[in-house]
C-alpha cells in the first residue's frame, strides 16, 4: 500500500484516505504492539475534521479485533492531550487521526508509542513494511471500545504542573477551528486570566483556511491585542500541538523568539539543557551558556527532538515552527500547556520587555526560508553534488565549518548560518538563513538558492 510515515505521521488527501489504508495502519498498530508485548488499551483520538471521528472508529474496531481495548475521547481532541493520557494511564499507545496544520482537504495519522513521544522512524518503518489486511474478526479476543474525558484529567494536570495564577491577565486565544477550542482557553481561564476566544466554533473545513497559525492568518487575532483588548493572543494549530504568540508591540512574535523567551522562563525556576533542530535559532545557545547548560542540535522533526531530550535529561525541547515540550510533563509537543507556561512568563515579565532584554544581553537575530522544487527522488542526488561543490565563501562571508546533522549548515565568519534541507513532507529543499539583519539575511538565501538551482 503506498503509505508513508514522514516528520510527523502519514498524511494524505481525503481521496486517498479510504478505509482499506486505514484499517490497514491499524492493523499494522496491532501487529506492532502485540510483537512488543504491550496488552494495555489503546487511545484513539481524532480532530474536527469530516471524516476523523469516522476513521477514529474504523481504528478501534481493528484494535478490538486484535484484542486491543480502545478509549476513544468524548470529542475531537488536541493531539497533546491524547499523549498526555498515554503517559496517564500506562496504556500501550495511541493513534491520532489528524492532518494537523494541513488543509481540509487533507487528513492522517499519528502514532504515539506507550512513553507519549512521537514514534521514531524504526517503529514508523516497521508499520509500514507490515501493511496489510486486518485479519478476520477472533470472537473470544475482542476488545472492549470505552468513550472517555480526556480533556478534563489533563486540565487538572495542567493547572498543577504550572502552578501559575493569572488573575487580571486579559488574553485572546484563537482556536483556528481546530481541536483547541475549549481546551486551550478553558486552561488559560481556570488559571485565572479573562479569555476572549477567536474562531471556538467547531468547524470541519476550518473556516475556509488551512488551520496554520502563521502570520497572515492571525490578523483578527492581532487586531485584539494591538488595540489593547487583550495583553497578549495565543493561537493553536488545529490539532493544538504548535502554538503562536501575539505580543502588543511586535504582533505575531518569530516562533524562535517565542523559543527564547519560554527558555529564560523556565530557567528562572529550573536548570537544564534545552534541545532544538538545525533549523533553530541560536541564540538558544548564547542563552543557555550564560546559565551554564548546553544546547543539543537535532534534524528537523519533533522525534528527533523528544528522542535527545530524554538521551540528555534536558529541560526542554523546540522547532522554529512553533513546537515546544517540557520534559517533565510530556517528550511530546503540546500547543496547550505552552500557551499557560507562555502566559506565566508574561505575568513574570511583559514579553515585550523579555524579548527587548534578551535582545539587549544576547544580540539580534532575524531567520527566514526559501523553497526550491525538486522530486523527492532527485533530493539526495542534489545534495550529493552540493556537497562536493561548496564553496570557500557565502555571500562574502568565509564558512567556519560544515554541520551535517539534517542536509548542510555552514557556519559562517560573520556569526550568520545558511542550512539546506530536503523537505520531509514536500517535493521541495529548503533553503534557511539566520542573520543579524533583515537585508542579511536575504543575502543569504538569495546565495543559498543560487548555489541548489543548477543542481537541481
Amino acid at each position: 500500500m503506498d503509505i508513508e510515515f514522514g516528520t510527523d505521521g502519514w498524511r494524505t488527501t481525503v481521496g486517498e484516505f479510504t478505509a482499506p489504508r486505514i484499517r490497514a495502519v491499524g492493523q499494522a498498530v496491532a501487529d506492532y504492539l502485540r510483537e512488543t508485548g504491550e496488552d494495555a488499551p489503546v487511545a484513539i483520538g481524532y480532530d474536527p475534521r469530516e471524516g476523523s471521528r469516522p476513521a477514529a472508529e474504523e481504528l478501534a474496531r481493528v484494535l478490538c479485533a486484535n484484542g486491543f481495548d480502545a478509549l476513544v475521547p468524548e470529542r475531537d481532541t488536541p493531539t497533546p492531550v491524547v499523549a498526555w493520557t498515554v503517559t496517564d494511564r500506562d496504556l500501550s499507545g495511541a493513534l491520532q487521526v489528524t492532518a494537523s496544520h494541513n488543509p481540509a482537504t487533507y487528513n492522517g495519522i499519528k502514532f504515539v508509542p506507550s512513553d507519549g513521544a512521537p514514534a521514531l522512524p524504526d517503529v514508523t518503518d516497521r508499520l509500514v513494511a507490515e501493511l496489510k489486511p486486518p485479519e478476520p474478526i477472533d470472537e473470544e479476543r475482542w476488545g472492549s471500545v470505552r468513550e472517555i474525558d480526556m480533556i478534563g484529567p489533563y486540565l487538572d494536570h495542567a493547572v498543577s504542573f504550572v502552578g501559575t495564577e493569572l488573575d487580571g491577565m486579559a488574553v485572546a486565544h484563537d482556536a483556528m477551528h481546530g481541536s483547541g477550542r475549549g481546551v486551550t482557553d478553558e486552561l488559560l481561564s481556570r488559571a485565572g486570566a479573562t479569555v476572549t476566544r477567536l474562531r471556538e466554533t467547531a468547524d470541519p473545513e476550518f473556516g475556509g483556511s488551512p488551520p496554520e497559525p502563521s502570520a497572515e492568518r492571525l490578523a483578527e487575532l492581532e487586531a485584539e491585542v494591538r488595540s489593547g483588548d487583550a495583553e497578549l493572543g495565543i493561537a493553536n494549530d488545529g490539532d493544538s500541538d504548535r502554538i503562536a504568540v501575539v505580543t502588543p508591540e511586535r504582533g505575531v512574535v518569530d516562533p524562535n523568539w517565542v523559543y527564547a523567551a519560554l527558555y529564560d522562563h523556565l530557567l528562572e525556576s529550573a536548570g537544564g539543557d534545552a534541545v532544538r533542530t538545525v533549523s533553530t535559532t541560536a541564540i538558544l545557545d548564547r542563552i543557555a551558556e550564560a546559565h551554564g547548560h548546553a544546547v543539543h542540535e537535532t534534524a528537523v522533526g519533533f522525534k528527533w527532538v523528544a528522542e535527545a531530550m530524554a538521551d540528555h535529561g534536558a529541560l526542554v525541547g523546540g522547532e522554529e515552527s512553533g513546537g515546544f515540550g517540557i520534559t517533565a510533563h510530556l517528550r511530546n509537543k503540546d500547543g496547550v500547556l505552552i500557551a499557560l507556561v507562555v502566559a506565566a512568563a508574561h505575568g513574570e515579565e511583559p514579553l515585550d520587555d523579555r524579548l527587548d532584554r534578551l535582545r539587549a544581553e544576547y544580540g539580534d537575530i532575524v531567520q527566514d526560508r526559501r523553497s526550491i522544487d525538486c522530486p523527492d527522488d532527485r533530493k539526495a542526488a542534489v545534495l550529493d553534488r552540493l556537497g562536493e561543490e561548496l564553496p570557500e565563501t557565502v555571500a562574502g562571508s568565509a564558512i567556519d565549518r560544515v554541520g551535517r546533522t539534517d542536509g548542510f549548515k555552514l557556519f559562517l565568519s560573520d556569526g550568520s548560518w545558511v542550512l539546506v534541507r530536503p523537505s520531509g513532507t514536500e517535493p521541495k529543499l529548503r533553503v534557511y538563513a539566520e542573520a543579524g539583519s533583515d537585508e542579511r539575511v536575504d543575502e543569504l538565501l538569495s546565495a543559498g538558492t543560487a548555489l541548489l538551482e543548477p543542481l537541481v
